[in-house]
């Protein structure tokens, strides 16, 4: 049940419906419910979270995860609250305010009885830092306990990869596990080419990350000089988190009571009170030399902008905040770098926690491709023990970039042999997941 008709909760009945989940939607505007309805197969019910005879009406005796994401804090934590008596046995709650959310940190669990409690703010922060460790990445996610990186890049004309097949790439030191080619998203095998401006995903050991980048002929610099274009909670908890890791910040923010509180609360970043359009003051303060300008204003058309003047200027990379997630794709024809939805980034997550259990540790959904990674504990079963890889008969359109034994992390070819309890970062197309499922059951 999901309580909030919004990108965030749409976006989870999408995903859940797909997998062949029972879904039952909750809101109060009765034509968006109408219009959701009509494209996915799920159940509406028109109404408020926060009330017990909707609730009771939609069938919370029968469920078993429950979602407050509406606008409203208060609603969604009353909701959870409410579903408590039903014997729900998941409960998540998104949260906006800042200080709400560490109030309830510690009492979630005990106190309101809410299995997560999640911030779009604070996963966005999070994101947008990880981001920034590798400068040429447009994706990142960690597995095995941060042993095992998986990173996204884009291959330009003239790299010297492209034109070949995976194939010729014996010495490549990681595993190729998806080419995102215009709308399409190829799991490859051998004989598939690169070609120019294909984004491609790749997995390794932590260790190996700079020599992937060194054999693809991409180098990520070590970012120093940041800009962030706005200090409302985004841009001042990644300002806050660059800080801890010695980045040379610079947070432009036009209202000055704003200002005030960042000069408070930041300890070595320089606060600029000024328009982030404002190209001379910018270029005044080497927004021309920046290695990173992040745009985390109130407003898609500004960070837009504001992303766009920075890469004229000389900009190396932007990130930039979307509240309007459809916009996502359009922005690779501008020239931005990346696009980040804080309330798509609020989705994974959520996705994250859901799937977490049994033999699944761990689940990314890849903004940047109709892919999913899963992070898998190899079953005890007969049809495993012992047996090379080739001789498994994967599902079509999935594949296995890592295996971690013992937390050493073995890069697998064919011939490689899994063990009972082996874990397995599998990368699979979307459309693969139910067959991925089946076949570790």
């Amino acid at each position: 049940m999901i309580v909030g008709a919004g990108q965030v909760g749409c976006f989870l009945c999408e995903k859940l419906s797909i997998e062949g989940q029972e879904v039952v939607l909750i809101d109060r505007d009765e034509s968006k419910l109408r219009r959701i309805e009509q494209e996915l197969n799920i159940m509406t019910v028109h109404g408020s979270g926060a009330s017990a005879k909707v609730l009771e009406e939609a069938g919370i005796d029968k469920t078993d995860l429950f979602i407050a994401v509406t606008d409203s804090d208060e609603v969604n934590l009353v909701a959870c609250i409410m579903s408590k008596q039903f014997e729900v046995k998941t409960r998540i709650a998104r949260v906006r305010n800042e200080d709400f959310y560490h109030q309830g940190k510690a009492l979630t669990k005990k106190t309101l009885g809410i299995d997560l409690l999640i911030s779009p703010d604070l996963a966005m922060a999070e994101e947008i830092f990880q981001l920034s460790t590798r400068s040429s990445a447009f994706e990142v996610a960690e597995f095995a306990d941060g042993q095992v990186v998986l990173a996204g890049y884009v291959l330009h004309e003239g790299n010297k990869t492209v034109g070949r097949s995976l194939q010729d790439m014996h010495d490549f030191p990681g595993v190729m596990v998806s080419i995102v080619r215009g709308d399409n998203t190829i799991i490859p095998r051998g004989n598939d080419v690169i070609q120019a401006e294909d984004k491609v995903y790749l997995v390794a050991r932590k260790e190996d990350s700079r020599a992937v980048e060194s054999f693809l002929n991409i180098a990520s610099r070590q970012v120093r000089r940041v800009f962030i274009i706005g200090g409302g909670t985004i841009g001042y908890l990644v300002a806050r988190r660059m800080e801890q890791n010695r980045m040379g910040v610079r947070v432009v923010e036009k209202d000055l009571e704003r200002c005030k509180f960042l000069t408070q609360h930041l300890e070595n970043s320089v606060v600029l009170n000024c328009d982030g359009l404002d190209s001379h003051a910018l270029m005044d303060e080497g927004i021309d030399r920046a290695d990173l300008v992040v745009a985390v204003t109130n407003t898609d058309t500004k960070n837009i902008l504001t992303s766009l003047m920075a890469k004229h200027y000389g900009a190396k990379k932007c990130i930039t905040h979307l509240k309007k997630a459809d916009f996502i794709p359009m922005l690779d024809e501008l020239g931005i770098d990346m696009a980040l939805s804080p309330r798509l980034v609020a989705a994974n997550m959520i996705l994250q926690f859901v799937r977490a259990g049994g033999t699944t540790v761990s689940v990314a959904t890849l903004m940047g491709s109709n892919a999913e990674v899963v992070e898998l504990k190899v079953p005890d079963k007969k049809r495993f023990k012992d047996v090379p890889l080739k001789s498994l008969h994967f599902p079509k359109g999935a594949i296995v970039g890592a295996i971690v034994r013992e937390e050493k992390v073995i890069i697998p070819k064919g011939d490689t042999i899994l063990k009972v309890n082996d874990n397995l970062v599998i990368f699979f197309s979307r459309d693969a997941l139910p067959a991925v499922e089946e076949f570790f059951e």
